[in-house]
């Protein structure tokens, strides 16, 4: 099974990134801060995902976003020609640019596809780890494989002989996710999965949506985002953990451009002592 794994982005620009982490959104950060925070967190994201070894890494940005900025950005990858190709989606509210980004890489299972499956991280996961999208991609195998992925699946021509549906996810805070991945026979699209009129959280429609359609469902471990101050201060010590871990462990892929912009801003975390 052929697999795209796409790095799901806005370019970065001040002002316009991470604003809830902004001093005049209620954090602490300035727009130039935040926009670096950033910055850090999408180079480490990328560089997981090129040391998965799990399938073409790709990158898709935001249509209005500045392409010339963002090629400046990856050359500091630690292996820019190993992203097979940048594009940007067309616009439209979060679900629809999503399911562009998804369309692009897996064409309806058309012929022409770029990948049987694909699966989708969003930028700003600074804790993600080459282990969380290898296990995704063999549980999209093993799920598309079984008997109840293989009736599940749409049917599509030429779809290679036996692949089956599958909806793998990674949860983080807040009822949303973090990794999501399918494949191109499974009946599952985002609309009204982040947009919508009831209240349904993202991962609740994703389990909504796999079982109305007896879509085999698997879950992998959590990669927390970082949007909102406090995740910005449970973020802090995971990754430092994570580059002590390092030493003795050398799988652990070290966030080293999100914990430099932090070395850099200052910023620590901290937990007020209870009144007693």
């Amino acid at each position: 099974m052929r697999t795209t794994i796409v790095v799901f982005t806005k370019v970065p620009k001040a002002g316009d990134t991470k604003t809830r982490l902004t001093a005049n959104r209620g954090g602490i950060l300035t727009p130039a801060e935040a926009m670096a925070f950033y910055e850090g967190c999408l180079l480490d994201v990328i560089n997981v995902c090129l040391a998965a070894g799990s399938g073409d890494v790709r990158v898709c940005y935001n249509h209005d976003g500045d392409r010339e900025y963002l090629e400046k950005l990856l050359d500091r990858t630690s292996n820019r020609s190993q992203i097979k190709e940048v594009y940007a989606d067309q616009g439209g509210n979060f679900d629809q640019c999503m399911q562009y980004a998804a369309d692009y890489i897996l064409k309806n299972g058309a012929p022409d596809r770029l990948a049987d499956s694909v699966v989708i991280v969003g930028g700003d996961l600074p804790s993600l780890q080459p282990v969380i999208l290898q296990d995704t991609v063999a549980k999209l195998e093993r799920l598309a494989g079984s008997e109840p992925g293989r009736n599940a699946a749409r049917n599509i021509e030429n779809a290679p002989p036996g692949l089956g549906a599958a909806l793998v996810e990674g949860a983080c805070q807040e009822g949303g996710f973090s990794v999501v991945g399918y494949t191109c026979t499974t009946p599952f699209d985002f609309n009204r999965v982040f947009y919508n009129t009831e209240g349904i959280t993202a991962l609740d429609m994703l389990v909504t949506k796999a079982a109305q359609q007896n879509i085999p469902f698997g879950v992998v471990e959590a990669a927390p985002d970082v949007d909102i101050p406090v995740d910005l201060a449970s973020m802090i010590p995971v990754i430092k953990a994570l580059e002590l871990a390092a030493q003795c462990d050398k799988s652990i892929k070290v966030p080293v451009n999100t914990l430099a912009v932090l070395g850099e801003i200052g910023l620590e975390s901290s937990a007020v002592p209870p009144n007693r």
